[in-house]
């Protein structure tokens, strides 16, 4: 299987989105106060959880009405077979509140629950934090300074400035991330290229990766940001799979690329080291306890596809 059929953490596209159903506010209304529809809070980012059973789940007829009167934001995530289900923002209650509000025992990251959750429940909690938090971060108009409004089950906000009135749509950051290989020969094995960025542990090696700029294609973003950080040329890019990363907007772009030569030259400020690994030295390094990339992360499937293939 390749990496691109390969479900990867915080994707697969379990939920309806139900899109038609946004622009009906009544029907959104009426499901809010149904027993089946499920309601999922979050505070600050975090997964309100419980020792026992992970993610708070709450049926929307009894929980509903005070989260939505205590929620900074509530939004429409889509159907889980037939099942609504919404999520709410706390994150303007103090965390004992938010907590007491759920029966939750705790806030967490979703990235550290994902050995915990099944792929569905990871991809729709990553779901709710990225959509809440662009609600947060999008308060006013970035043109005229109005307040804005959520509309459409929480996928629009629009300017209240009586002549602005801008629609204001979630944002998504585009970024490459690169297993970049320098083909073997007689007698040389195929090897693949590592780094450590700033601020990465003395002995962390990880992928290459960086935002698209205007302008760019995912194609030139990755022969630029190889040139920039590395001071390699790459060719025969080929795309292995995206991944959503909502962390706090971005959808990850995988791609394979061949390096014209095994010079390296690191620019000092994102990477402060770039090698060259064989896959034997790979194999020892995950033997000694060191892990390829985030085992949520797309890099880490970049990795154990090109291991995988000798």
């Amino acid at each position: 299987m390749s990496t691109a059929e390969r479900v990867l953490a915080y994707g697969g596209g379990w939920l309806d989105r139900a899109g038609a159903l946004r622009a009906e506010p009544g029907r959104l209304a009426a499901l809010l106060a149904e027993a089946t529809t499920v309601v999922l809070p979050l505070w600050r980012d975090h997964c309100l959880v419980t020792d026992a059973a992970g993610p708070v789940r709450l049926r929307a007829d009894t929980a509903g009405p005070v989260l939505t009167a205590a929620a900074d934001q509530t939004v429409f995530l889509g159907l889980d077979d037939g099942t609504a289900v919404f999520a709410v923002d706390l994150s303007g209650r103090p965390r004992a509140e938010a907590l007491d509000l759920t029966g939750a025992d705790s806030a967490v990251d979703v990235r550290a629950l994902v050995g915990r959750l099944s792929p569905a429940e990871a991809a729709t909690q990553a779901y709710a934090r990225g959509l809440l938090h662009w609600h947060r971060q999008q308060r006013w108009c970035g043109s005229c300074g109005a307040t804005t409004d959520s509309r459409d089950g929480g996928h629009v906000r629009v300017c209240s400035g009586a002549e602005c009135g801008r629609l204001l749509f979630p944002r998504i950051e585009p970024a490459i991330i690169v297993l970049v290989v320098a083909p073997g020969g007689p007698g040389v094995p195929e090897r693949c290229l590592l780094a450590r960025h700033a601020g990465a542990a003395e002995d962390a090696y990880s992928t290459l990766a960086g935002f698209v700029e205007v302008g760019e294609s995912l194609e030139d973003a990755v022969r630029r940001e190889m040139a920039e950080e590395a001071g390699i040329v790459v060719a025969d890019l080929r795309y292995q799979g995206s991944q959503a990363w909502p962390f706090p907007a971005g959808l990850m772009v995988g791609f394979r690329a061949t390096a014209a030569s095994d010079e390296v030259r690191v620019d000092g400020v994102e990477l402060l080291d770039a090698r060259w690994f064989t896959r034997a030295e790979l194999r020892e390094r995950l033997a000694a306890g060191r892990p390829l990339g985030r085992v949520d992360s797309i890099d880490h499937q970049l990795l154990g596809a090109w291991l995988a293939a000798a």
